[in-house]
């Protein structure tokens, strides 16, 4: 696939590993016989870095072997997630180092989430950008406090601490981004 075709959300083999592209930028050449410059900013997959890569446009990438397949949590070990298939009850492994970042984030009833499938092998979750989880342990409200904005920490029922309002109290569900594991709202 050629450089200029490349859009985000993309996964190409660079350096002998699957990357999915985040973000595309052009730059335009400044002199006349210049190239025009791809630049992509992506993440590897297996390692979870961020990987830069630069190209011309008429140079290309080969896409990769790779699908996305919505799973389910089935249960989690001390090493690893097994994860469920939602359409041919196919059973994924992952080791839990290699998503320290989604563990939080990961229930039995959560929907929406994919396992990221890279030459029949599980390589990563993709999670939806929003997630409801259950409060399991916070502050009591204190009466009278609701004339300024405070917050105060809220433990949820997968062990993530996030920052929220003072009137939230103990069995709440809300709604957590997974992208900056900020309070967003009650659910």
């Amino acid at each position: 696939m050629q450089a200029k075709e490349i859009k985000p959300g993309a996964v190409v083999v660079y350096n002998d590993a699957p990357v999915m592209i985040e973000s595309v930028s052009v730059q335009s050449p400044s002199a006349r016989g210049a190239a025009t410059l791809y630049k992509f900013r992506g993440r590897n997959l297996v390692t979870q870095q961020k990987t830069d890569i630069t190209l011309k446009g008429a140079d290309s990438l080969t896409m990769a072997n790779f699908e996305k397949r919505p799973v389910k949590l089935m249960y989690r070990d001390a090493e690893q997630m097994h994860l469920l298939d939602q359409e041919n009850f196919n059973q994924y492994s992952i080791a839990l180092g290699d998503i320290e970042r989604e563990t939080p984030y990961i229930t039995e009833q959560l929907e929406g989430a994919y396992a990221l499938i890279y030459d029949d092998e599980c390589v990563g979750v993709q999670l939806p950008t929003a997630v409801e989880l259950t409060i399991t342990r916070c502050d009591p409200a204190i009466r009278g406090n609701s004339a300024t904005a405070r917050t105060k920490p809220l433990t949820l029922e997968t062990g993530l601490v996030v920052h929220g309002p003072e009137y939230l109290s103990e069995g709440e569900r809300v709604k957590v981004d997974t992208r900056t594991g900020d309070f967003l709202s009650r659910a």
